[in-house]
């Protein structure tokens, strides 16, 4: 069994720090009073199509779109949602059988049955979309549709993680009538059977949800419609949350303004905080002629001062991270500080003599305008200042918004790039097995036998998750050695919202995902 108390519990205790006061944060409110809940974020989806994304988009998904299985509030492993019931029935983790919920239909009134599962799971292989989910399907041989209300999913290798992937909502279903089984999407429309509808869709501005009349699962709404505002800083944002035009915010706070919100003391706001596991790293891309050179990429390891960019950028609203797995999940480890140390320019010009580099090295760093934050732009000036103050490098930033960001990074035009990464599922194989391999997240192919072939199949065969931390301690010294991926921070969950909203602490999922049926307004006392 998956060991997710722990994480779970500094999720309920989102609510840790608020600047309201009051005994109203629990009470239940009227869904249909003052109109929708208005969300602001300055995480935007790329694409509409599940088969398309392995990125922030995911949070629009689980609202509107359904999936096998998924998260409850309070539940510490997928529970059945589209499914009525789902298990292994083999001693091996081989075979999946899930059975459908009785007299299932989609927004539209199509059936959803086993072939639609089958349909939606198969198309995210055949698609395979550069920088989309077919990399989380890597143990899966076949999914079979039996009958209308059965789906058995059978793996070439045994993996204890499925059922989570199948909870992520890169699995969600879709109607095989409306999703070409070949191509993704073109257009801003959604069949899907999640707990709202797609209304209307403007991309880059917002998104409105109403309620599905035909949804079948776990989800309790507590509102009848939400609307979804895309903003491009977190100052805008905020702004819109002062002057009541929208309710909550969630994604994309800047350091300055959560500080501002916890100095403010203002009755008519509050701010919910809790440990995250979101984290921020650079990639380094093989095929350009300095970034594939290990020393260099060594280099700049030894270069970073992580704690400069948490203090100096995030203000402390982040931690330093010195492995791509997070504190808090098991099998974490501190190996780039381990391996690295502090800081150091002359460890670094040691690490490029020995590799017969005595020039200056010229690197192109990439970022994203509008994904991560206000505080992107500012830490790449950070790391350019730190890189070019070493006397080593010769660092120029470009950047781009998302959209078009994300197509550069799958065509591998960028030297060395900025991710980010809130899990799929809160393990510590969500933060390895998707950065590496020919298909995975990034558009980069890393390969890794050892760990695709031989650490990671041997950590899934394995429900017990402590019992895998040497393999998964063994996976991260490998990335260290490599240094294809040289993590910078892990982040905290803050949502901020008016006084009168009621929610915000039941409503992230294991992997922080905002289901917005939990948000409701707070009835007067």
């Amino acid at each position: 069994m998956f060991n997710r108390n722990r994480f779970l519990r500094r999720v309920a205790a989102i609510a840790s720090i608020s600047l309201v006061a009051g005994c109203g944060l629990f009470s239940n409110g009227d869904p249909d009073s003052k109109g929708p809940i208005v969300v602001g974020t300055t995480s935007a989806p790329s694409t509409l199509d599940p088969a398309g994304a392995w990125d922030g988009s995911w949070e629009l998904y689980r609202n509107i779109y359904q999936t096998l299985l998924a998260y409850p509030n309070g539940a510490t492993t997928p529970q059945p949602d589209a499914a009525q019931s789902c298990s292994f029935t083999d001693a091996g983790s081989r075979t999946y059988r899930c059975k459908l919920r009785p007299g299932m239909k989609f927004a539209d009134g199509d059936p959803l049955n086993a072939e639609a599962v089958q349909h939606s799971i198969n198309r995210i292989r055949t698609i395979d979309a550069p920088g989309g989910p077919a990399g989380l399907l890597g143990s899966l041989d076949r999914v079979d549709a039996v009958g209308d209300d059965e789906v058995v999913f059978r793996l070439n290798q045994s993996d204890a993680t499925f059922p989570f992937v199948l909870a992520t909502p890169a699995m969600s279903i879709v109607d095989p009538d409306d999703y070409p089984a070949n191509s993704l999407r073109k257009d801003n429309k959604v069949f899907g059977s999640g707990p709202y509808t797609l209304q209307s869709y403007e991309e880059g501005k917002q998104a409105v949800l109403a309620r599905n009349g035909n949804y079948e699962g776990f989800a309790k709404r507590q509102n009848n419609a939400v609307t979804i505002r895309y903003y491009q800083d977190s100052a805008t944002m905020v702004k819109a949350l002062r002057d009541k035009q929208i309710d909550v915010t969630y994604r994309g706070l800047a350091a300055d303004d959560i500080l501002a919100l916890q100095r403010a003391g203002a009755s008519d706001l509050q701010l919910v905080d809790g440990t995250g596991t979101d984290i921020s790293y650079l990639v380094f891309n093989p095929k350009d002629p300095w970034a594939k050179q290990p020393a260099v990429r060594k280099a700049v390891a030894q270069v970073i001062d992580r704690g400069a960019i948490a203090h100096k950028v995030y203000k402390d609203t982040v931690v330093p991270l010195y492995s791509m797995v997070p504190a808090g999940l098991t099998g974490h480890t501190t190996s780039y500080f381990d391996d690295f140390g502090d800081p150091s320019t002359a460890k670094a010009r040691k690490i490029l003599t020995g590799a017969g580099i005595t020039q200056r090295v010229p690197l192109t760093l990439w970022y994203t305008t509008d994904r991560y934050g206000s505080e992107t732009a500012v830490m790449f000036q950070e790391l350019k200042r730190q890189l070019d103050a070493s006397g080593l490098f010769s660092v120029t930033l470009k950047s781009r918004p998302w959209k078009t960001y994300v197509v550069g990074y799958q065509k591998g035009e960028y030297p060395v790039f900025g991710r980010g990464w809130f899990p799929d599922f809160p393990d510590a194989d969500n933060f390895i097995a998707p950065f590496v391999g020919e298909h995975n997240a990034l558009g980069t192919p890393y390969d890794s036998k050892q760990i695709t072939s031989v650490l990671l199949p041997r950590s899934r065969a394995q429900s017990e998750r402590g019992k895998v931390v040497k393999d998964l301690e063994a996976a991260q010294q490998i990335m260290v050695n490599d240094a294809r991926l040289i993590p910078l921070w892990q982040g905290r969950q803050y949502v901020a919202a008016s006084e009168d909203i009621s929610g915000g602490e039941r409503a992230l999922d294991p992997s922080t995902i905002m289901m917005m049926w939990e948000l409701h307004r707070k009835t007067s006392w």
